[in-house]
């Protein structure tokens, strides 16, 4: 299967099978984060930078930037503030740029602050969206994430996302990008509301790498939605679709309990080779776990010379 090559400035991000698990942070979305929201309103990117500072420290390859802002004029609006915070991620990170929005005028300011190779998030089989998005993608040289949805919505069918699937790529191929840089995203479900949704994206995954040779990616967090300790449902889910075939997805690296689940599919899939970045990452735990019982018998040291005073 063909490797989709994405780059920022100085630093190039490989996708592709039998290499490890490639990790876009989800984190520079204020998309339910009402405080974000308005700070990037109002031109204070500060927690962008933070954002983004934080997320590649925890191991993301690539940072997914969304300025949805829920305005009411957002085509006035978020192509300014994308455009800036794409920027103000580069000041501070060297990792490639996944520019996400659904706001045509959005993306092409995007497209035009993002250095390097960037991915463009995303285009959908809707006719309207392939004619709008495809010629930007081809003319910049980027790569875009493909979601196998048309004019009549989500199918809960499998063969029928592989179908729209395939309609963008070789669409897609007809505006000169090669399939290689089509990722295609299958379309995470809640569980808790579309019993079957992780089996059905599952078969997508599999249709698509061995009939289509794509690679593919996926809003993680969106399985989990509505149900407790979304955090475990999420790292089991991420190690099934490892498992299954999938190449990267658009997640959470703050939330441990993934990048565990991350880092043990690797090693056992056999894409961390000698297993070391697991063995690495366990050692840091380790550290982490003594550091943190030194401190404990500290506290618990001074808190009874105290009460012996």
């Amino acid at each position: 299967m063909p490797e989709t090559i994405i780059k920022s400035h100085t630093k190039t991000v490989v996708i592709g099978p039998g290499r490890p698990f490639v990790i876009i942070g989800e984190r520079i979305n204020p998309s339910g984060r009402k405080k974000l929201a308005a700070e990037m309103l109002a031109g204070d990117f500060s927690r962008v930078r933070q954002d983004a500072i934080a997320q590649v420290a925890a191991g993301a390859h690539i940072l997914d930037v969304n300025a949805g802002l829920g305005v009411a004029n957002p085509e006035e609006v978020e192509p300014q503030v994308l455009a800036k915070a794409i920027r103000q991620v580069q000041e501070v990170v060297d990792v490639p740029i996944c520019i996400d929005s659904s706001v045509i005028p959005a993306l092409k300011a995007g497209l035009d602050a993002a250095v390097g190779k960037p991915i463009v998030n995303s285009v959908t089989a809707e006719e309207e969206r392939l004619e709008a998005i495809l010629p930007l993608v081809a003319e910049r040289g980027a790569a875009v994430i493909a979601l196998p949805n048309d004019e009549t919505g989500i199918s809960y069918d499998a063969r029928e996302r592989f179908l729209l699937a395939k309609k963008i790529v070789e669409r897609a191929e007809q505006y000169g990008i090669p399939r290689e840089d089509v990722i295609i995203d299958p379309l995470t479900m809640p569980a808790g509301a579309i019993p079957g949704s992780a089996k059905t994206l599952i078969q997508v995954v599999r249709m698509v790498s061995e009939e289509l040779g794509c690679n593919t990616t996926c809003g993680a967090s969106n399985i989990s939605f509505g149900l407790p300790n979304r955090k475990a449902l999420n790292a089991a889910f991420l190690a099934m679709v490892i498992g299954a075939g999938m190449t990267s997805a658009i997640t959470n690296p703050l939330e441990p309990e993934i990048m565990t689940a991350i880092r043990a599919a690797d090693a056992l899939m056999g894409h961390d080779e000698n297993c070391a970045a697991w063995i690495a990452s366990q050692k840091g735990d380790a550290g982490a776990a003594g550091s943190s019982e030194r401190r404990a018998r500290r506290r618990s040291r001074r808190s009874r010379r105290q009460n012996d005073a």
